[in-house]
């Protein structure tokens, strides 16, 4: 667990520096998460931009410099969510010209349409806590949601996900 607490206090007084070191803490789940919520490049990168402009312009509000990085992740999810309403078609499909890192890739393409068919939220709650660890407390501070009630969407959203990917026999 990193603590973020001398950064953000930087930050608080103006240091662009330490507003820098803690992106870079932070960008690679930032852009994952929204990749994954958005099935778009473009859009992933315009919202993590909105996001890091966002809480360069109201990390003095940030009461609990501890929590940085839910605070951020918070900001994050109400983009995303902002993102979702204001399409008007179907988001694009992942495809095999995405530009997505190596870490991050479906192992087969039924795992991709089963992941694809899911709905907004249910791909934001999985990307959280499945790419990137984040535990279901996290992600209920970040979605305002109740634990319990993250813990049994995620067990729903799997158990989904086992039933479309294992064979019938």
């Amino acid at each position: 667990m990193n603590d973020y607490s001398a950064d953000v206090r930087l930050a608080q007084e103006g240091s662009t520096e330490a507003f820098a070191r803690l992106y870079a803490t932070v960008y690679e789940d930032l852009y994952h998460i929204a990749l994954y919520s958005l099935r778009s490049t473009h859009d992933a990168a315009d919202t993590v931009s909105d996001t890091v402009l966002d809480a360069f312009c109201s990390i003095k509000k940030l009461r609990s410099p501890e929590k940085f990085r839910s605070w951020i992740m918070t900001i994050l999810a109400a983009k995303i969510k902002r993102k979702q309403r204001s399409y008007f078609e179907p988001a694009d499909e992942l495809n095999e010209n995405t530009d997505i890192t190596e870490s991050f890739s479906f192992e087969n393409v039924e795992l991709h349409e089963a992941v694809d068919n899911l709905d907004s939220e249910s791909r934001l709650l999985l990307s959280m806590s499945v790419l990137e660890g984040y535990s279901s407390d996290e992600i209920s501070r970040v979605c305002g949601m109740k634990p319990g009630t993250v813990r049994s969407r995620l067990a729903r959203i799997k158990q989904k996900l086992r039933l479309e990917l294992t064979p019938e026999i």
